[in-house]
Formats: C-alpha cells, sequence, structure tokens
C-alpha cells in the first residue's frame, strides 16, 4: 500500500467497544509527523465505552451503532465509513465479529489487535487461556483480518513473559502495555509495504 506524496495522511476509523486505551495510542500516533494516517472517526457498539471520551478530547466525530441486528449495523457503519472516505479500519478492543459481507464490502484494510500470540488463544480470555496452559509467553499479535475469527496474515507481535506470580490482571496489564507500542509500529510497516 503505498502513501499518497504530500500531506495526505489515510483516512482512518477506529473501532472500540471499551476503554479505548489503544484508540489513544493510535490518536497521538497519528499526530506525529510520521504516521501515515488521520483518525477520522470512531465507531462502537457501545454507548457507555468510555473510549468514546477521546473522541470529545481530540475532536474526533463518533458513532454509536446498536448491533442488535447485525446486518442493519454493519450496513450503517459501510455508509460512515464512504460519507468520510475511510481506507483504513483499525479494530482496537472491538468485540463485535464482522461479517464475511461486511470485510468483502469494505475494499481498503483492516487490521485487528489481539492480545495472544496468534495462532495460539483465538477468541476470548486469551490471558487466563495462557496462564491455564503453562504458556511461557504471551503477547499481542496485529494482524489483517480476513473472514476467519483472528485468523487473518499475521504483521506484527510481541512476545511478554509470564511469569510464576502473574494473574490475569497483571498479564493483562503487560500485555496491554505493549499492545499500545505494537499497533502504531504494525500500522507503519503495513504502510511501507
Amino acid at each position: 500500500m503505498v502513501l499518497s506524496t504530500g500531506t495526505n495522511k489515510v483516512k482512518t476509523a477506529v473501532f472500540i467497544s471499551g476503554t479505548g486505551s489503544n484508540l489513544k495510542s493510535l490518536i497521538k500516533f497519528s499526530k506525529l509527523k510520521k504516521s501515515p494516517i488521520s483518525i477520522n472517526l470512531i465507531i462502537t457498539n457501545n454507548k457507555l465505552a468510555t473510549g468514546l471520551k477521546f473522541g470529545a478530547i481530540f475532536k474526533i466525530q463518533k458513532k454509536i451503532i446498536n448491533f442488535k441486528d447485525k446486518d442493519i449495523a454493519e450496513k450503517k457503519i459501510l455508509n460512515e465509513l464512504k460519507k468520510n472516505k475511510i481506507e483504513l479500519i483499525c479494530l482496537a478492543g472491538f468485540m463485535k465479529i464482522l461479517s464475511k459481507n461486511f470485510i468483502k464490502n469494505f475494499k481498503g484494510k483492516i487490521l485487528n489487535i489481539h492480545p495472544s500470540l496468534l495462532p495460539k488463544h483465538k477468541g476470548l480470555n486469551t490471558h487466563q487461556r495462557a496462564i491455564e496452559n503453562k504458556d511461557k509467553f504471551a503477547g499481542c499479535t496485529v494482524h489483517f483480518v480476513n473472514s476467519k475469527l483472528d485468523s487473518g496474515k499475521i504483521i506484527l507481535q510481541k512476545k511478554v513473559r509470564i511469569l510464576k506470580k502473574d494473574n490475569n490482571n497483571s498479564l493483562a496489564k503487560k500485555v496491554l502495555a505493549e499492545e499500545h507500542k505494537l499497533f502504531p509500529k504494525a500500522i507503519l510497516k503495513v504502510f511501507s509495504l
């Protein structure tokens, strides 16, 4: 994917469901000169997502989409993406699975950050499963989204050692700190391909 010359940054939408800490780190990253993206839209399925406050702080348009009917929700999102000329989607703790049809309809790129070293521990409760599995390492993965859950081509990964004293919360904190660094690095890598 080649960047257009000049100061045109790639218009990006970030999808969140919760605290938005990855959103915050992506916004900070987008403000850097070297960043190829600008964040133009925040989409959430959760009207109580605390990450929505970053929309207000950084004056980024936000949309809350009700997912009771997935087809209708996805049509609304696609319309928003088109209206805002979005070329890249970053899924940052978005707790809904996008349909094959949605992925096919969004011709740009969709990146996801997942809190495990894929292909290990797809889906939910990744930290608990890594501990129960007696894994030596946990970590995070940024990957392209395809129609299979957490199965797209891996862009970058970062390992975190699991210590004997680690529990679900302590491991989650360590991995999240790495996620904040990994997502921007992965975006830079995608745009240098």
